[in-house]
């Protein structure tokens, strides 16, 4: 049965319906990286969308959002929120946010602690945002840093499959150094689905550029929050 026809897939779609087309959204099990210039307003909308109901395209379920990069926006989150005539205070609270200011306490997070706190909240979203930058932390052996993040990328992926839960993280990558090219090659060979957002202008290109079941593509879309919410389901 191909991606397009299973309708028992729980799934979180993008509420556009010119890219949920080609694009039905991340299924449960995914583990997906989010890269380019403006993953932000996506993230945000996901952590909305996913407490929508599961005929409209959400999980019915709260978000964990481990922050990396210390980016939660609860100002954008309660107006996108309110976009869809939803109660943001209630939308906010259902968004448990971890911040993480090392390496170090961002790998205990994620190999230590996240697995129970999702099981206890039933969630079936997690975001981890930045997931790469403090591990450039000079302080930070190179040999260990690779290690950790290999493992990190490992128990992402293992998470997304054992408790079936869709895994996103955000990524912005530093291949300037050889280490930035490392994590983007574990990073890439852990994930399922790579998309990459980047911000032309007024124009966001939606570009697909690796998925197990869909081909490759790139879609406009613009990026005014007025102009995109013409384009969704609310």
């Amino acid at each position: 049965m191909s991606v397009l026809s299973a309708e028992r897939v729980r799934r979180l779609s993008l509420g556009v319906p010119v890219l949920d087309d080609v694009f039905p959204g991340f299924e449960v099990g995914d583990f997906a990286v989010l890269h380019g210039d403006a993953v932000s307003f996506m993230t945000f909308l996901l952590c909305v969308r996913s407490q929508l109901a599961p005929e409209n395209g959400g999980l019915a379920s709260p978000v964990v959002f481990v922050d990396g990069g210390n980016s939660f926006d609860p100002y954008t989150v309660a107006e996108i929120a309110r976009g869809y005539g939803l109660d943001s205070r209630q939308v906010l609270e259902n968004i448990y946010v971890s911040r993480a200011f090392t390496a170090y306490q961002l790998s205990s997070l994620i190999l230590e602690k996240l697995e129970a706190f999702l099981k206890a909240k039933e969630a079936k979203l997690l975001f981890i945002s930045d997931i790469s930058t403090l591990f450039f932390d000079r302080d930070i052996p190179k040999t260990e840093a690779k290690d950790l993040f290999m493992k990190v990328c490992a128990k992402l992926s293992s998470i997304a499959t054992s408790r079936q839960a869709i895994v996103i993280v955000s990524y912005f990558p530093e291949r300037r150094s050889k280490i930035g090219l490392f994590f983007d090659t574990v990073l890439f060979a852990k994930s399922n689905v790579l998309v990459k957002l980047k911000r032309t202008g007024k124009i966001l290109s939606f570009i697909l550029e690796d998925h197990p079941r869909l081909k490759a593509f790139s879609m406009d879309l613009p990026t005014d929050y007025t102009q995109l919410t013409a384009f969704m389901e609310v």
